[in-house]
């Protein structure tokens, strides 16, 4: 598995991991119609225009790939909590696997290139959201050395009223 920057080519696939992935975590956690409406081409659109103004060095998407294609990324930068400082604090913005590459270690790969990359930035903490429901995402964070730093917010965008949880990791 090939871990490296995404470029604006790979937004299709990006696209289609991160919904197959939601379809995936996200069963019974979130509703179904909601799950079943989410619509790889346009999330294709969205991580295009994300592409196009990443630097790769503060912020930046990384993909973990193979000769099949893109098989999970992880996206990274300056918190964008109100009650950081972007300076310092950093946050991994969205890590998702296709269902098929759960388990096999690409998750852990995709993290520590992430955390690699926000400390070569200069980044001293760095921070993420989760669904609060989400027990395998908790366990996989908690391997990964972030623990809950008490904050929660109300994620209401879709009006699903999801409760999330933000966790917290030193950085080297």
């Amino acid at each position: 598995m090939d871990i490296r920057l995404a470029a604006i080519q790979d937004a299709a696939q990006i696209a289609e991991v991160h919904v197959r992935s939601w379809q995936g975590a996200y069963r019974g956690l979130m509703p179904q119609e909601h799950l079943d409406a989410l619509d790889p081409a346009v999330r294709a659109e969205r991580w295009a225009a994300t592409l196009d103004v990443v630097d790769g060095i503060r912020a930046g998407v990384l993909v973990a790939a193979d000769p099949g294609g893109v098989r999970g990324f992880a996206s990274f930068g300056p918190t964008r909590d109100p009650d950081e400082n972007p300076e310092h604090v950093g946050e991994v913005t969205a890590i998702y696997l296709t269902p098929a590459a759960w388990g096999t270690g690409c998750g852990r790969a995709l993290m520590t290139a992430a955390l690699d990359r926000l400390v070569a930035a200069g980044y001293r903490e760095i921070t993420l959201w989760v669904l609060a429901a989400n027990a395998r995402a908790r366990r996989f964070y908690a391997a990964a050395g972030l623990h809950p730093d008490g904050a929660e917010k109300l994620d209401d965008r879709d009006g699903l009223g999801l409760r999330e949880v933000r966790y917290r990791r030193s950085l080297p």
